[in-house]
């Protein structure tokens, strides 16, 4: 929560800082009896690391994880399900949550008749959406736990590298979100989603991909989150991996900026 207060004294002016909260507690609110719909989105990656990282991971046998470090091929699957989780749960509040919110349910017409503003409106649902996403990252870690698949106590910095990743692709989604005009566009958020989750080093390790695809993928955000988690679930942590802070808190910060500004023009005109 007090990362919330921190973000509104560094971003320009417009941004709320602890009346974000009070939006991040109406979501609490409104979620009190429909708990359900967060924990449904825990179990579609979970699934996956059951049915493929352990299932296929015993065919498999050890594959070329961080630094090209041989992992057997459940400890590497799961810290990349571990960053989808935490994007999927990003995406869903940022993106379709906030669509209906913006254009059916008009809920932040009613929000802004308070002393909330629309950079109030932009922190509170993205802080919101980085809380679920985290609630996601708490419970995969502890599944990954039990199974045994971690190798250091680096593992306990998973989480806050999830919540980052949540952070970014949260701040960008809701940007996106204020561009869409119709329900079809959906399918463009599905295309771009879809091969994040099957080519950023999810299942397969990136020497797999020939040359000119490799470096394309080394740019994308799930991958930076991929390979930072999975070094710190594996204990194979290099200072190379500040970039990634660096790469997914400016990509936030960068997606939280244009969201304040496109919500002052869309909500105030």
């Amino acid at each position: 929560m007090l990362q919330l207060a921190a973000l509104g004294r560094i971003l320009p002016p417009g941004f709320g800082g602890r009346r974000a909260l009070l939006l991040v507690e109406r979501n609490l609110l409104v979620y009190r009896n429909g708990w359900m719909v967060i924990l449904s989105g825990f179990f579609e990656p979970l699934f996956y690391l059951l049915a493929i990282g352990m299932g296929i991971g015993g065919i498999v046998g050890n594959v070329p994880g961080p630094n090209g470090v041989a992992t057997p091929y459940a400890l590497f699957v799961a810290p990349a399900l571990l960053a989808t989780a935490s994007m999927n749960g990003a995406i869903s509040e940022s993106v379709f949550n906030v669509y209906f919110k913006l254009n059916f349910e008009k809920t932040y017409d009613a929000v802004l008749a308070t002393p909330l503003g629309p950079g109030d409106v932009a922190l509170g649902e993205i802080g919101w959406a980085v809380i679920r996403s985290t609630l996601y990252a708490l419970g995969f870690v502890v599944v990954i736990l039990v199974l045994g698949l971690v190798r250091s106590p680096w593992a306990v910095f998973a989480v806050p590298a999830a919540t980052l990743l949540a952070f970014a692709f949260a701040a960008v989604g809701m940007a996106a979100t204020t561009f869409m005009r119709s329900w079809q566009d959906f399918d463009l958020v599905n295309l771009v989603v879809l091969p994040l989750f099957l080519f950023s080093g999810t299942f397969y390790p990136l020497t797999a991909y020939p040359e000119p695809l490799r470096v394309l993928i080394e740019l994308t955000p799930l991958w930076q989150g991929v390979d930072m988690i999975r070094s710190l679930v594996l204990g194979l942590v290099e200072p190379s991996i500040l970039w990634h802070v660096v790469y997914l808190g400016t990509m936030g910060l960068i997606g939280l900026s244009v969201v304040g500004r496109r919500l002052d023009r869309m909500l105030l005109k």
